[in-house]
């Protein structure tokens, strides 16, 4: 039986630091599985990582790092705060492009996911237009103040019939800072 190594990317937002001890919110099927995580920067640092906990219901992971050198830490915002309209940026590594941000707005709050969907079966994502592509999951949602009030969850994709690929519909799911 032959060994096979898959590699991953996802995305993530610096919420904490406690001492040298750096704290990163990303999404469960990011970082709940993986066998070794390591966190790159925007500056291209990269840090091995290790998983302190995961919510496979919510689709949530925080990992930690050590780092004695600053690094930027987001402020989160209040979700509840949210209206449908609110212009929100999603920011994530999407198909390998570091620091991407796309615009949207809040399409409507308080979401399920649809049975058979693949999306965790929490009842309460902000959806957003506001373009989610492999890669985004786990980059935080901000609003107009640059706040973060959502983890970049999921899309709702089409599958061209022929190539197999998907593409983004304008319909992505993140999960509120304050349940995150």
């Amino acid at each position: 039986t032959r060994e096979y190594r898959q590699q991953g990317l996802g995305s993530g937002v610096i919420v904490k630091r406690a001492g040298d001890t750096v704290y990163v919110l990303t999404n469960n099927h990011v970082a709940g599985q993986a066998e070794e995580i390591s966190v790159k920067l925007a500056d291209g640092r990269t840090f091995p990582a290790t998983l302190v906990g995961s919510d496979e219901r919510k689709d949530l992971a925080l990992v930690s790092f050590q780092s004695a050198d600053p690094v930027p830490v987001a402020e989160l915002g209040d979700s509840d705060s949210l209206r449908v309209g609110d212009w929100v940026l999603a920011v994530g590594t999407p198909l390998g492009f570091h620091s991407t941000v796309t615009e949207g707005i809040v399409s409507a709050l308080g979401r399920e996911s649809l049975p058979g969907s693949g999306v965790a079966a929490f009842t309460d994502y902000i959806q957003t237009d506001a373009a989610i592509n492999q890669g985004n999951s786990g980059g935080p949602l901000l609003n107009s103040e640059g706040e973060v009030i959502g983890v970049n969850t999921a899309i709702v994709p089409r599958r061209d019939s022929f190539s197999g690929e998907r593409s983004f519909l304008g319909v992505g799911f993140a999960v509120p800072a304050n349940l995150a």
